[in-house]
């Protein structure tokens, strides 16, 4: 009589657990980043709350876009070896062959860059594009140029980190400033290890993301495509 009871008391309680994992598996974690940005929306809706009450609709209305722009959505990225995944969600702007970033100092040997453009609606957070340890890392200061255009990748405040693969391919990925984005961060340093699809930086707000492959690699996106960061394969590495 006393398990029947405690089945009864009980059974209300699974579908409730049963829905807070479903809204965790819809509703994607933020970014420790946008921490800071939530609360002080937060705090702005409350004073606008007492100020008039649809003000503090409009505050809650920016405190979730906030936290809706600093979400890190959880990625299945692909195990297999001498592939680069995508960094960022976006849409690719851009394939072309040229000369890798020259504060580097990596020489005149081209590589094939995957330009990524990343829209304010675009989720923020970079992610490692494959397994290895990083060689280099270098912050370069510059301009706010739109981050479609092109001499954007010379030109604009950015941060460039060379990765060398567990396979010994050298890749790099830059993240790029752009017309509104006025801040990048990076989580890594020089001799870490890292893993393909984890997140390690991000930029606000709107922005770009060049991933640099080793000529002869083949690309596996073109201009226009959707990526998806961590999942979307952008080469299979080779030269």
């Amino acid at each position: 009589m006393i398990q029947e009871k405690a089945a009864v008391t009980s059974s209300p309680q699974r579908p409730v657990a049963h829905f807070v994992e479903l809204a965790r598996g819809i509703v994607p974690p933020m970014n420790p980043a946008g921490r800071p940005f939530v609360l002080a929306a937060a705090a702005l809706t409350l004073v606008l709350r007492k100020v008039w009450r649809p003000l503090g609709v409009v505050g809650a209305l920016l405190t979730g876009w906030t936290a809706w722009f600093f979400r890190e959505p959880k990625r299945v990225t692909p195990v297999r070896s001498g592939i680069a995944v995508a960094p960022a969600d976006g849409t690719v702007s851009q394939v072309s062959e040229v000369l890798p970033p020259g504060e580097l100092g990596l020489g005149d040997t081209p590589m094939l860059r995957v330009s990524v453009f990343l829209s304010v609606f675009d989720v923020h957070v970079q992610r490692v594009p494959a397994s290895g340890e990083v060689v280099r890392k270098i912050y370069h200061p510059g301009k706010f140029l739109s981050a479609d255009l092109d001499k954007a990748s010379e030109e604009n405040e950015r941060n460039t980190v060379q990765l060398r693969t567990e396979d010994g391919h050298d890749l790099v990925v830059v993240q790029i400033a752009g017309l509104v984005a006025r801040r990048i961060v990076c989580h890594i340093d020089e001799g870490d290890k890292v893993t393909a699809g984890a997140t390690y930086g991000l930029i606000r707000f709107g922005s770009r993301v060049d991933t640099y492959v080793p000529l002869g690699s083949r690309v596996l996106v073109e201009p226009g495509q959707r990526t998806i960061g961590g999942e979307t394969v952008l080469a299979e590495l080779g030269g």
